[in-house]
């Protein structure tokens, strides 16, 4: 299983540099950079922090887990910016896509939120066929057809999406026996569009270790999930000591997880130093 680490995006702290968490997490050892997306929250907005991550690396791939692609209502300025950051990544760009459920996101960005649905479906056919044809919108991206596509949620069309548009699912940061409990729906979807090998199943996960880790990452979580239906079990499921994140790596592993993403809360760069430690490396 691949273990990829957040960048510090939540309550962005500019006295934290991306770049050298970025640096720091590729030598040691992370396969990924995440980066999570909201409107009416004090984070970075993800391509662009990824893209100063991009810049401070070589290796990683660069993960949005996930980003609210609806609100991004320039279909084709959107295709335009992700084929833009895989370009100038060398094709580590990785999208998770999902409508998201906080209204107010929406109703800050003037998107009509019971439309989330179908324009997310709109940016979906505008943006893969962009990234095929090209036409008079470049750039091509580095990958053919576009950067990989993985879909969160947990309804029928997040399903529909992944099986015609994606190469896997991303599971939210509920705890492994959440995420174990919805993979077989995944894969048995899969099958049933009669898609060849198995989809790509991505964990996340939050995170705070060392001095003060448990009322850090409660503090945190609590402030991120203001609303929301699973404000509880992603509180609950939250890691603060090294023997909690080793054991919750080793019960994704297990699951048949293929990667998982873990999101810092708090602390300094110390933080990516802790998280390699507790996984083993």
């Amino acid at each position: 299983m691949d273990i990829g680490i957040g960048l510090p995006v939540l309550r962005s702290d500019p006295g934290l540099s991306i770049v050298d968490w970025a640096r720091r997490a590729e030598e040691r050892g992370f396969a990924s950079l995440g980066s999570t997306d909201r409107l009416v929250y004090d984070n970075y907005e993800p391509l662009t922090a990824l893209a100063v991550a991009a810049g401070a690396t070589t290796r990683v791939r660069l993960i949005t887990t996930i980003l609210l692609a609806p609100q991004r209502a320039n279909h084709a300025l959107f295709a335009k910016s992700a084929a833009t950051l895989d370009r100038l990544s060398g094709g580590r760009l990785v999208l998770g896509l999902a409508p998201g459920a906080r209204e107010d996101d929406y109703r800050t960005g003037g998107v009509d939120f019971p439309r989330r649905g179908r324009l997310f479906d709109a940016l979906l056919e505008t943006a893969t066929r962009q990234w095929q044809d090209g036409g008079d919108i470049g750039p091509r991206p580095s990958t053919p057809g576009g950067p990989p596509l993985l879909f969160g949620g947990f309804t029928r069309p997040t399903l529909r999406r992944m099986v015609t548009h994606g190469q896997g699912w991303i599971g939210g940061a509920q705890g492994v026996e959440k995420f174990r409990s919805l993979v077989p729906a995944v894969r048995q979807a899969w099958r049933d569009a009669g898609r060849a090998g198995a989809p790509r199943l991505v964990g996340t996960a939050h995170f705070a270790l060392g001095l003060d880790a448990p009322q850090r990452l409660h503090d945190s979580l609590t402030s991120y999930y203001t609303s929301g239906t699973f404000t509880t079990e992603s509180i609950e499921a939250g890691l603060a000591s090294p023997e909690a994140v080793a054991n919750e790596v080793a019960a994704y592993a297990e699951s048949g997880c293929d990667e998982l993403i873990l999101f810092p809360h708090g602390g300094g760069l110390e933080q990516v130093e802790l998280l390699a430690d507790a996984v083993g490396w």
